[in-house]
């Protein structure tokens, strides 16, 4: 239990990193732009190998894809709930939170499998949840101590999943690992399209789809490690 509490901590913790990252200093569009391609990128390459592949390995192809489809659902609603911004910092904090807690649940599970930590899956969150944070964070009206505070209450949760996901490994089916990476990727496509993206090209201009691919091409590189 305390090695998932300390992993779901050290994967979290880069929501906070990220955040405070974005508040530390001013940043311009252009840089904002190209670091939320990077992330774009990094995600691409979750949704790919760590989420997808990995959950039609372990539990097949129609548990994948019924929890894709529950969790896209579940993003296209919270956030049309959300208060209109054009920025897109609260939509980023929801796919954050929303992907994070199924992807640190699966970490758990792993852990308490006997699989040890996943280093491709842990990489992929570090390094997709800094652009994330960034990208909010620098986005959101409001005080910087509310910003921390939220970011830290994702993080917190994001934390309990994994402790979560620990404790439920001797009853998880593979079928239920795999309809949580799918959620974890319905999610992460629906926030990508609709937030991520179009912010990365409107704020990063013509070189945003290069630092896309390079994202892909570091989170691809880490996910092989595993």
């Amino acid at each position: 239990m305390r090695e998932a509490l300390g992993w779901g901590a050290f994967a979290a913790s880069s929501l906070v990193i990220g955040a405070a990252l974005g508040l530390a200093r001013q940043w311009s569009n252009k840089l904002i732009g190209l670091v939320l391609a990077f992330g774009a990128g990094a995600l691409i390459s979750a949704v790919s190998f760590d989420l997808s592949a990995e959950g039609a390995k372990v539990g097949g192809g129609t548990a994948v894809a019924v929890g894709l489809a529950i969790g896209a659902l579940t993003y296209f609603a919270a956030d049309r709930l959300l208060p209109d911004d054009e920025d897109g910092g609260s939509a980023l904090a929801l796919g954050a939170f929303l992907d994070g807690i199924p992807e640190q649940a699966v970490l758990g599970i792993g852990i308490a499998a006997g699989e040890g930590v996943g280093v491709g899956l842990l990489a992929a969150i570090f390094v997709s949840n800094l652009p994330e944070a960034i990208g909010s964070a620098t986005s959101m009206k409001a005080s910087h101590a509310r910003i921390i505070g939220l970011w830290v209450a994702v993080a917190a949760v994001c934390t309990l999943s994994t402790v979560v996901g620990y404790a439920i490994a001797d009853g998880a089916s593979h079928k239920l690992q795999a309809g949580i990476d799918g959620f974890a990727a319905g999610a992460l496509l629906v926030m990508l399209i609709d937030s991520m993206i179009p912010e990365a090209r409107r704020k990063g201009g013509d070189t945003a789809g290069l630092i896309t691919a390079l994202g892909f091409a570091v989170a691809a590189g880490l996910s092989a490690l595993s």
